[in-house]
């Protein structure tokens, strides 16, 4: 009996080291980097909304010299952890950052929106000390999470940190790129026209912020 105790936790260890071998998934784009195109117009940086948005916009992307690197589920310090690999690398001229939301929604457990800011600011810094345009996105509206229903009032989060993020982008030559405004219905969340789950954006959704993402970046090539 305590070999076989012994032999399922040696098993489970290592599956849970192969698991968090790779916690930022530098692996995803790996391949990807090595043909992307040099110098891109931006590198959209994000999570399931970015990575989404690649897959099912794609002529968007190719269009206007745009290369997603968006990763279903990820907060914002897998994000910050591949900077270097999926951004700075790339030498992009812009990098637009669109994150926050998996965090708000305790994805990687709790954090204060202090701290989402913080990791935000970290990669914005980096790359303005690359040479590299930033634009920080404001979260997407979210009246309700359906993975995680007990996050109460994610709507009021998401203002706090959006307000935090305009601040300091206005303040340290940074783009703003409001999708929030002109986004939100009246309960602070998306409209199910543009998020059939309230969180990441249809086809229609995506449009929305295509106009608002060139729009914003037009203005201050």
């Amino acid at each position: 009996m305590k070999k076989l105790i012994a032999a399922l936790l040696a098993t489970l260890i290592s599956t849970l080291c192969a698991i968090s071998a790779d916690w930022a998934n530098f692996a995803r784009y790996e391949q990807a980097n090595k043909t992307a195109p040099k110098s891109p117009q931006a590198v959209l940086l994000g999570d399931s909304i970015t990575d989404n948005w690649a897959r099912m916009r794609g002529e968007f992307f190719s269009g206007n010299n745009l290369v997603g690197r968006g990763i279903s589920g990820q907060v914002t310090s897998q994000m910050l952890v591949r900077m270097r690999r999926d951004v700075l690398d790339l030498k992009p001229k812009f990098v637009a950052i669109l994150a926050g939301t998996n965090d708000i929604a305790k994805n990687n457990g709790d954090i204060s929106i202090e701290n989402i800011y913080g990791n935000i600011v970290s990669m914005a810094e980096i790359s303005k000390l690359h040479g590299i345009k930033v634009a920080i996105c404001s979260v997407l509206p979210v009246y309700e999470y359906p993975w995680r229903k007990e996050v109460k009032n994610p709507s009021d989060q998401i203002k706090k940190l959006n307000s935090m993020l305009k601040k300091y982008a206005d303040e340290n030559g940074c783009i703003y790129v409001d999708y929030h405004s002109r986004m939100a219905d009246a309960r602070g969340g998306l409209p199910q026209n543009l998020a059939k789950d309230g969180v990441h954006p249809t086809n229609e959704g995506y449009a929305v912020m295509e106009k608002i993402l060139l729009e914003t970046l037009g203005k201050n090539k």
